[in-house]
């Protein structure tokens, strides 16, 4: 769908916004603040709040996950009266825009009414917008969901990867800046057309999430059932296992694969290059390693620590935290390091390590790994204990049968969720080009929407 431009414009004098409607202003952020000292101001630096600071007190520090989530209620960060009267110039209040400075930056958020009384985390920025000039929603939008801030700031920092923003810098940022009443008016557009766009892409991550489920209910059934329905069965002796294959074998996980843990390098070894050491972080959500955020080791690590070397085809999982049992297929040529709390199994031959691949992923096996884990908000789990499970073994044809149709069944569910992400990436990007327009003027909302304020 079309939207109708603004029947005049005027030349900006800024060559990434180029034209803006005739009757917007145009200006740094810092002219859209309070007209006070630390209207636009980061968090306190270095020792002027350390960890030991934050141990206990009434006074909260909020910090970068309060923002990313948007959950300003949780958080275990506090210090004491007797240092908020040091840092009172970092306290924040309701209706402060709050934006995230370094690792996941230029994410923002608002400090709802009632919050509890806090101040600002190194990590984090606060803008303070004079509300007689910018909605505070209206430069959120600006900020966080336009690609107008990244824009600007790669240009301003001369790079293409921003690490931290100072608070120099988002005063430096151009915003364009319509009429109070006409900001308004844009915000309860946006509001309309991104719910439309927003309902989409759930639709789509239902569909990802029932392929999910579906690959997974094919899986457990092929091999803990087998391909033949109409096999004889027999019990299993295993309640969660239920009947298998009469002539199949129920024998420990350890009498067929063999695992190893890794190795706890130090920190203080990575270099910039070298050997990559595979680390729960690596292992994505998909079954795959990726290496794209890896440390390294000198390549002379590979001859001392043969032990806990990863090679093609080995599978790795996580052994602890949120994500234990997270699994994955290395399928590099290259060498990598296994570091600790990660492990790996190793099977005889391609077809038992395909097919004990496809075992890790059954929901029995998903279950098994919830009962067993020790730790509770922490949960850990010994290599001993992955490969006590009991698991159900066909024969050497079977293999090879049921592990030929789960890479066909696969490789189907594969291409639908993947289009089903192309979808999803596709809406994204509409929905960023959507808000850009509105918010640069792009597109004349004033007939398109009623006047009411969002």
């Amino acid at each position: 769908m079309s939207f109708p431009g603004y029947p005049k414009y005027k030349k900006s004098g800024v060559k990434f916004l180029k034209e803006v409607p005739e009757h917007w202003r145009v200006g740094a952020i810092k002219y859209f603040v309070l007209p006070k000292n630390g209207a636009i101001k980061t968090g306190p630096f270095g020792s002027h709040l350390t960890s030991a600071d934050m141990q206990g007190g009434s006074i909260k520090v909020y910090n970068q996950r309060s923002v990313i989530d948007g959950d300003f209620d949780s958080g275990d960060n506090f210090i004491s009266e007797e240092k908020f009267a040091e840092l009172a110039s970092f306290e924040i209040f309701p209706g402060d825009l709050l934006v995230t400075t370094r690792g996941t930056i230029g994410r923002v958020a608002i400090l709802p009414e009632k919050s509890e009384r806090g101040i600002l985390h190194p990590c984090l920025l606060r803008l303070q917008p004079d509300n007689s000039l910018v909605d505070t929603r209206f430069l959120k939008t600006l900020i966080q969901d336009s690609d107008l801030m990244k824009t600007q700031l790669n240009y301003l920092s001369n790079a293409t990867t921003i690490e931290v923003i100072y608070s120099y810098t988002i005063a430096s940022v151009i915003i364009p800046v319509p009429r109070i009443d006409e900001q308004r008016l844009i915000l309860n557009f946006l509001d309309h057309e991104t719910a439309k766009l927003d309902d989409l892409v759930a639709e789509q991550q239902r569909l990802i999430q029932l392929l999910k489920e579906k690959r997974q209910a094919v899986i457990s059934h092929a091999v803990t059932k087998g391909l033949n329905p109409d096999a004889p069965m027999k019990p299993s002796g295993i309640e969660w296992l239920g009947d298998v294959p009469e002539h199949w074998e129920v024998m420990p996980m350890k009498h067929f694969a063999r695992t190893k843990t890794g190795f706890a390098f130090s920190s203080d070894l990575f270099i910039d290059d070298g050997v990559p050491v595979l680390r729960i972080g690596d292992i994505t959500t998909v079954g795959t390693v990726d290496f794209s955020s890896a440390r390294f080791l000198p390549g002379n690590y590979i001859e001392t620590h043969t032990d806990v070397l990863v090679q093609r085809d080995d599978l790795v999982m996580a052994m602890t935290g949120a994500t234990i049992g997270k699994a994955a297929r290395y399928i590099s040529d290259e060498p990598a390091l296994l570091n600790q709390r990660v492990c790996v199994f190793r099977t005889d031959d391609c077809d038992s390590q395909s097919f004990l691949w496809y075992f890790l992923q059954t929901s029995f096996y998903a279950e098994y790994l919830t009962i067993t884990a020790f730790g509770g908000a922490q949960p850990n789990i010994s290599d001993r204990e992955l490969v006590a499970v009991a698991m159900p073994i066909p024969s050497k044809t079977e293999f090879t049968q049921i592990v030929n149709l789960l890479d066909h069944e696969n490789k189907k569910l594969n291409e639908l969720t993947a289009e089903a992400q192309r979808a999803i990436d596709l809406l994204q990007e509409r929905r960023t080009a959507l808000i850009s327009a509105a918010v640069t003027g792009k597109i004349d909302v004033r007939g398109l929407v009623s006047t009411e304020a969002s």
